[in-house]
């Protein structure tokens, strides 16, 4: 499994990449590979403000939908719109073009709460 070393991890399997106050959100290689081909991404959250552990969106899998969660707090402002027409993108590139949301950043210091990428291996085995 791809598990890469300058992102955060949650343990819902959602990763987090933080740019300046903003952060772009998706889900890892372990979790894309668990659920098999994703068909279909669905984020009607974008201009809300969310707090930790609440559903931004669902991914729909050929074998299962799964509800996607906030790993931290913040304002979603931009949804990935190119997994409108190519939700594959999830499955081939997780941690770049695969990425879901952007938010801007409720508290940095929630960050700190997140697992680093030594922690997200031991956690996925």
């Amino acid at each position: 499994m791809n598990v890469p070393e300058n992102l955060k991890y949650s343990q819902d399997h959602e990763w987090i990449r933080v740019d300046g106050d903003f952060a772009f959100i998706g889900v890892t290689d372990y979790a894309q590979s668990n659920l098999g081909d994703i068909v279909f991404v669905e984020v009607e959250t974008v201009g809300e403000e969310l707090n930790k552990g609440e559903a931004f969106g669902n991914v729909e899998a050929v074998k299962a939908v799964e509800e996607l969660y906030m790993p931290i707090g913040g304002e979603l402002v931009e949804f990935n719109e190119s997994l409108e027409d190519a939700p594959e993108l999830v499955n081939t590139d997780p941690y770049g073009e695969g990425w879901m949301i952007k938010i801007k950043l409720a508290d940095a210091g929630d960050l700190d709460n997140l697992l680093d990428d030594t922690a997200y291996k031991a956690l996925i085995g």
